[in-house]
């Protein structure tokens, strides 16, 4: 309703503006036929000229009666995210995280993603060490997040219950157990940041086990095994 209401207080703006004038100089004795004329083909001659423009305005037009994106709308255009702005018949006006504005004529969008339509949904990857048993890794992430839906403070921002996809891949130090949490518009963002603290603190506690990357180096079934001596053994000890 942002977007519309503000396209529309333009364009009767501009259309008001554009008859009284008319009518101020019929007023004052002019004969405005000539000027009409004039106005015509001035106007097929810009369109010849302005033909970007014209393809500004008509993309324009598609993206808010097909309600691409809206006002208050997180998206990606051509590569860049931010926040929508201002959506007008010749440009979107979008704000990345950093406060930076991008401005992107109608015409030269070639992807768009909406990232906050109907809701909102935080994709979350959690690697746990390969000795793990994943049934229980997996419960656990349930019981993590059905305290989170029925926090007071983050369960109204959700929509449906915590997803657990299941054991997605077998990544080099980690089996990673892949879901999704689906929310409100613009709100997953928060609910996943208190899903990630809850999921560090828990698996703390319960000793599962969250690997950093690491390397073991195997030389095949025939070497022989490798001696390592330790110098100052002894110094080490003390």
């Amino acid at each position: 309703m942002d977007t519309i209401t503000g396209i529309i207080n333009k364009t009767i703006f501009i259309t008001l503006w554009g008859i009284g004038l008319i009518l101020l100089l019929g007023q004052m004795g002019v004969n405005i036929g000539p000027i009409l004329t004039a106005a015509g083909v001035f106007g097929l001659a810009l369109s010849f000229g302005a033909q970007s423009l014209v393809k500004d305005i008509i993309n324009g037009i598609f993206i808010i009666i097909e309600n691409q994106i809206r006002v208050g709308d997180v998206a990606v255009i051509n590569g860049t995210g931010g926040l929508v702005e201002a959506i007008n018949l010749r440009t979107v006006v979008m704000r990345d995280l950093g406060g930076v504005v991008h401005i992107f004529p109608n015409g030269s969008i070639d992807s768009l993603s909406n990232l906050t339509k109907e809701w909102s949904g935080y994709v979350y990857e959690i690697g746990v060490a390969y000795k793990e048993n994943i049934d229980r890794v997996i419960k656990t992430i349930h019981e993590v997040g059905e305290s989170l839906k029925n926090d007071k403070e983050f369960g109204e921002k959700m929509i449906d219950d915590i997803e657990v996809f299941g054991l997605d891949k077998f990544a080099n130090s980690a089996l990673v157990i892949k879901g999704r949490i689906r929310t409100e518009p613009l709100k997953q963002w928060a609910v996943g940041r208190e899903f990630n603290r809850r999921i560090k603190k828990t698996f703390d506690k319960k000793g599962i086990e969250i690997p950093f990357p690491h390397q073991s180096i195997y030389f095949g079934s025939k070497s022989d095994p490798i001696e390592v001596l330790l110098k100052n053994a002894d110094n080490l000890h003390k």
